[in-house]
């Protein structure tokens, strides 16, 4: 009857027995068997050679309970403690009579350094296929930023040093912070978080991401995919400073510039006031040389110009011009009264050749010119042929004082 209770389903009318739930769990969590997990010491206690503790998720708020025997302990050839990051081989097992899910270590390690270097390997290739490494995604910081945003971990070293070394350079500077773990399971998450808030921030001009430097697995965090998708996602420009030189995490790589240290952010973000005031006077004592030579040498180009003869005496050019005038006018008088006799005498010769091929000179000797007269009483041509002017033809005899109108008699 037990029996069939425990296959039948649970209804309200027939309801399992809490005892019979919890059986029916353990025997299915029984089922799952041994199994590889990998997580964070948060808890290590021994007690009478056994170990008692909890492993944290990665990346999520999930902790289960664990149990190391005294056996199992023994066989250990390293030391684990609180903050390792390991991978264990467990069964789960879950206790009938408390109702809470506990797992049994049966081997446990230490993540390897050489597998977290493949990862992170695995994690640049992808990330700079994608093209968040090129150099064309890089954005110029701004020369003069008025708020700097930072992402530290709380009263740290790195927080002091970037505040005080940009105020020491610059100090109208402002600085908004936002407060992350820089180390631990929580560390990738809350940096992220903290990148995204401050880009979206409209007053803020540049964010600093800054941790004091660490060993390779205090790190790890920063090359954490969420923080340097988050750094590429970003609009607002991003310094990296980590200030860690023997191992670059992947924010160096996504980040528009990375600083050596916290320390070389702040000299890389703000310029040095004192620098700038020396460099403005060095240009403008630049610039009064440059103007006093220049004005030195027009003086002199003007001075040059006034001793000329020209400007010296002015009145000198004027004189030379009019007696030059003079002789001009004096030339050209001349020219034309000579040019008027030559033109005269041109044409009192061509009047004089004229006057003798002119037919009136002709009749001035004493001939006459016999023209016909047509039926209009004009004349009609020079009479050549006296067979033309048969007898009582009319002709006009022209003389050189006038004409005469005469008849033909015909031919003599």
């Amino acid at each position: 009857m037990a029996e069939a209770a425990s296959t039948a389903p649970a209804t309200r009318e027939a309801p399992w027995p809490v005892g019979l739930m919890s059986e029916k769990i353990a025997a299915w969590i029984d089922r799952l068997g041994q199994v590889w997990i990998e997580g964070e010491i948060t808890q290590w206690q021994l007690r009478g050679g056994h170990v008692y503790g909890k492993l944290r998720d990665l990346s999520q708020d999930v902790t289960v309970s664990f149990t190391v025997w005294r056996s199992v302990v023994q066989r250990f050839t390293s030391d684990f403690a609180q903050g390792d990051r390991v991978i264990a081989l467990v069964k789960p097992n879950f206790w009938v009579k408390g109702g809470t899910l506990t797992v049994q270590v049966f081997e446990l390690s230490h993540v390897g350094l050489g597998e977290l270097l493949e990862r992170l390997e695995r994690l640049r290739r992808q990330l700079q296929g994608e093209g968040l490494f090129d150099a064309s995604r890089k954005r110029a910081l701004p020369f003069l930023p008025g708020l700097i945003g930072l992402v530290t971990g709380r009263d740290s070293d790195a927080e002091k040093d970037v505040i005080r070394n940009a105020t020491l350079r610059w100090p109208g500077v402002g600085f908004r912070v936002h407060y992350a773990a820089v180390q631990g399971d929580r560390a990738a998450a809350e940096v992220a978080a903290g990148i995204e808030a401050l880009d979206r921030d409209p007053e803020v001009e540049v964010i600093v991401v800054a941790r004091g430097g660490g060993d390779f697995q205090n790190l790890l965090p920063f090359s954490d995919e969420r923080v340097v998708r988050a750094a590429a996602s970003a609009t607002t420009p991003l310094v990296s400073a980590i200030g860690h030189e023997a191992d670059r995490p992947l924010l160096d790589e996504v980040a528009d510039l990375r600083a050596s240290t916290p320390t070389d952010a702040a000299k890389r973000v703000v310029p040095d006031v004192g620098e700038e005031l020396a460099g403005i006077d060095q240009a403008r004592a630049r610039m009064s040389g440059r103007l006093g030579q220049l004005l030195a040498h027009e003086t002199d180009r003007i001075a040059q110009l006034r001793g000329r003869p020209a400007l010296a005496l002015p009145e000198r050019i004027v004189d030379e011009r009019a007696e030059e005038l003079v002789r001009w006018i004096a030339r050209g008088t001349e020219l034309a009264e000579r040019t008027v006799e030559d033109r005269g005498r041109s044409l009192a010769e061509a009047r004089a050749r004229l006057a003798t091929l002119s037919p009136r000179a002709t009749l001035e000797r004493g001939y006459a010119i016999a023209q016909l007269v047509g039926a209009d009483g004009e004349p009609a041509g020079v009479l050549r042929n006296p067979a033309d002017a048969p007898a009582g033809t009319a002709i006009r005899v022209s003389l050189a004082e006038g004409g005469i109108a005469a008849t033909s008699d015909g031919p003599a």
